[in-house]
């Protein structure tokens, strides 16, 4: 058992919000008891205890959307690399990485990527991986790491034609082989999906040839109407719409995530609605794309289950939370827009995928929830309480206030410092990993 306490607590529990000195007792893996600091350690004298110092603590958080392949690409430099628009950015840069990593690559990118989420407070990670240069065993790589560092992971390998049939066969028994050896863990800390790059790189066979192969009830993370280029392919060789396309192809459902789906029409929203489809919004990755900023408020108001994931942008989700609300306020110039809907998608529709996907309750400190819990240094400038606590959140506090992190009971990180795990040395291997790679890409 363990007891974190002394800290301002922001439960994400309606019949109980906000206590200001409270603590979480948890046993193993799920939280057991929620209430205030010294009437717990009265009561659990024996128990480990964990001081928050005063500081705040909440749920740990969800990334719904990641890739954390594209950690070793920060800094890379491309010979002849000159992106004209989206399809440029994934041909010159992502795909050339993806065709040359191997699995020594995989292994690199995923330490430092799930490293750097649990330094920014994320506990859970969906993430979608492609590495066209060694496909067979590279979400076991993924697996290791992730159960070595202690993060809850949901992994898929990205199914695409663009490096022909045999590899599109391959990284499709990739997805199935590991959804059956998550499938039979009963810790809920992975999950399989099948993984899918996008509309215009998938033919309607390579669809039905996942969907013959799927273990079990459909299940797929497929990016959805990113750029406008992916809607006009779709309609150049489909006659319809991404969503539409997918729906008929039998695709969508709710055991599935539709990434970005930022050009979309109201059609393509009901058919995500009434599928039961889950989206997740990158706010900041459209944005540096350039591709767009989707009817994610929309959606949300709809009542389409909407996340927020970072789309390998960062890892830091608080920062993710601010840049949504701006952008989407700016989009509808209304000031009084977002904030509600962006603060749900992060702390509420987040906790929802992973219950879906996991069939564990997060997101909520609350007896019977899984025990994934962050510290983070603040000390609050002005009064807070159960009713100004988003606002202080929104504007006072990003990934790097994050000082412990505790996934599924297991202290992950305390006082900024990994446990268990020599963060330089890890650091030092990547760097001479990226290196390399690097050379490979401009050989």
């Amino acid at each position: 058992m363990l007891l974190v306490g002394n800290g301002r607590l922001v439960t994400r529990d309606p019949e109980n919000p906000y206590l200001d000195n409270g603590a979480v007792l948890m046993d193993g893996g799920v939280i057991v008891a929620v209430g205030d600091t010294a009437v717990l350690r009265a009561q659990h004298q024996n128990v480990p205890f964990e001081d928050a110092g005063n500081s705040l603590i909440m749920p740990g958080l969800i990334d719904a959307h990641d890739h954390a392949y594209s950690a070793l690409a920060r800094g890379m430099a491309i010979r002849g690399y000159h992106p004209a628009g989206f399809k440029d950015i994934l041909e010159g840069l992502w795909w050339k990485l993806d065709h040359t990593m191997s699995l020594k690559d995989t292994a690199s990118s995923a330490s430092i990527a799930f490293i750097d989420a649990i330094k920014n407070g994320v506990t859970t990670m969906f993430d979608h991986h492609a590495s066209y240069g060694a496909v067979e065993g590279s979400l076991e790589v993924l697996s290791d790491i992730a159960r070595q560092l202690g993060l809850r992971a949901c992994l898929c390998y990205e199914v695409s034609d663009r490096e022909g049939d045999k590899q599109m066969r391959r990284a499709v028994y990739e997805n199935v082989a590991f959804m059956k050896t998550a499938a039979g863990e009963k810790d809920g800390m992975q999950a399989g999906m099948m993984g899918l790059h996008a509309s215009f790189t998938l033919s309607d066979e390579t669809l039905d040839f996942c969907l013959e192969n799927m273990p079990g009830e459909v299940s797929c993370h497929i990016h959805a109407a990113e750029a406008v280029s992916d809607v006009e392919d779709t309609l150049q060789k489909h006659g319809k719409r991404v969503v539409a396309r997918l729906y008929e192809r039998g695709i969508l459902g709710p055991k599935t995530i539709a990434a970005h789906c930022v050009h979309i029409d109201e059609e393509e929203l009901r058919l995500l609605r009434d599928s039961g489809t889950m989206v997740v919004h990158n706010p900041e990755s459209n944005m540096s794309n350039a591709v767009g900023c989707g009817p994610a408020v929309e959606m949300y108001k709809a009542g389409v289950l909407i996340g927020l994931g970072t789309d390998g942008y960062t890892k830091d989700m608080l920062e993710s939370l601010k840049a949504g609300c701006l952008i989407h306020k700016h989009r509808l110039g209304d000031t009084n827009a977002a904030t509600d809907e962006l603060t749900s998608m992060l702390f509420c529709n987040n906790a929802a995928i992973t219950e879906r996907i996991f069939g564990v309750k997060t997101g909520i400190l609350k007896a019977g929830y899984a025990a994934d819990i962050i510290i983070l240094d603040y000390d609050p400038p002005t009064p807070l309480t159960a009713d100004n606590s988003d606002g202080h959140i929104l504007f006072g506090l990003t990934g790097a206030h994050v000082k412990t992190t505790i996934a599924n009971g297991r202290v992950l990180m305390r006082d900024r410092l990994l446990v268990g795990i020599d963060e330089a040395e890890i650091r030092a291997k990547s760097r001479e990993q990226a290196a390399d790679l690097w050379k490979r890409i401009n050989s």
